[in-house]
């Protein structure tokens, strides 16, 4: 009887040893990914965003430039992560105020040899945290969750889409 075999870690070697996947001879391609994340927060905070009232400034336009920002840093943040050249990052936010929550979702675009999932979930996971070092004066108590990729599309593995999620951005 033949088991099914474990999926192969493609970051580490035969001796278990970390490394950088050698992606020289893969075909470049479109690759597309999209994740998203959100925080909340006490009515007061959300209000405050919503409104632009903040003391540090336009919290959503300056957490959409750090999601640019931080897709562009993520090779020097995630070990083995590529360098690759990004064609399009979109960063959007969509505000809830019965949640008092903050969604980002952002899509990151590249012709390489390599996707571009890590680029998108940084690029969320520093809109987030921006937001939350723009308030944390008011509401420390800031939550960040469900960060995740929702979209691939491109390369090898072809197109995959979270369980329970319709095709999202792009």
């Amino acid at each position: 009887m033949n088991l099914p075999q474990p999926p192969h870690l493609t970051h580490f070697d035969a001796d278990g040893q970390a490394h950088m996947v050698d992606v020289g001879d893969k075909a470049e391609t479109r690759r597309v990914a999209v994740a998203s994340g959100r925080i909340l927060m006490q009515p007061a905070t959300f209000a405050m965003i919503r409104d632009g009232s903040a003391k540090k400034g336009d919290v959503i336009g300056i957490a959409r430039i750090a999601a640019i920002q931080g897709s562009k840093r993520t090779s020097e943040l995630i070990p083995l992560c590529h360098p690759i050249p990004l064609t399009r990052v979109a960063a959007e936010f969509d505000l809830d105020e019965p949640a008092s929550a903050v969604r980002c979702t952002v899509t990151a675009e590249t012709v390489g040899r390599t996707g571009v999932e890590m680029e998108a979930l940084t690029a969320v996971s520093i809109a987030l945290l921006t937001i939350y070092d723009m308030c944390k004066a008011v509401d420390r108590g800031m939550r960040i969750e469900d960060v995740q990729l929702m979209e691939k599309r491109g390369g090898k593995s072809g197109h995959w889409v979270a369980p329970g999620q319709g095709s999202a951005g792009g």
